[in-house]
């Protein structure tokens, strides 16, 4: 499935740039019975509907003309907004994150917890500082890079 994104990835990277705007993420997933091919694009201010449609027509022109098909099983091709929780997968999406609030999910606790939200506040390349609320009490965890699994931007209620 790697080679499935990387495929798209590449194909989809230019037409994406033409438009100015940003390829967040393409995941090619099963999903029951059937495979979904998601591109998650973005702009400054948002992305549209029609934007989107935009994309999946001419990523889909360029797809149906590949030989051989880089995608052989059935497939159905998404193209949409990262949504408010947006991954942070990229150094700039992390540089974009600070000072933002965000969801960190880790390889292995760091004072007894998987899983921790707040605002981060300090980045560089070996570690991030998140401002999180423990039992009450403001505190700065660092978080080294590597032992983080999965970033997102996150909505604080």
């Amino acid at each position: 499935m790697d080679n499935v994104v990387d495929i798209v990835t590449a194909l989809a990277q230019p037409i994406v740039e033409t438009h100015h705007f940003e390829l967040v993420d393409v995941e090619f997933v099963r999903e029951g019975k059937s495979w979904y091919l998601r591109l998650y694009i973005d702009k400054p201010g948002g992305i549209t509907i029609d934007e989107c449609a935009l994309v999946s027509d001419e990523v889909s022109e360029q797809l149906d003309g590949l030989d051989p098909d880089p995608i052989p099983q059935a497939y159905f091709l998404e193209v949409s907004s990262p949504g408010a929780e947006r991954p942070l997968k990229k150094a700039a999406d992390y540089e974009r994150a600070l000072n933002h609030y965000v969801h960190i999910s880790l390889y292995q606790k760091i004072a007894g917890e998987k899983a921790y939200e707040g605002t981060m506040i300090a980045l560089n390349d070996d570690e991030l500082t998140l401002k999180v609320n423990l039992k009450g009490r403001i505190k700065d965890l660092v978080i080294p890079r590597t032992n983080i699994a999965k970033a997102r931007l996150a909505i604080k209620f």
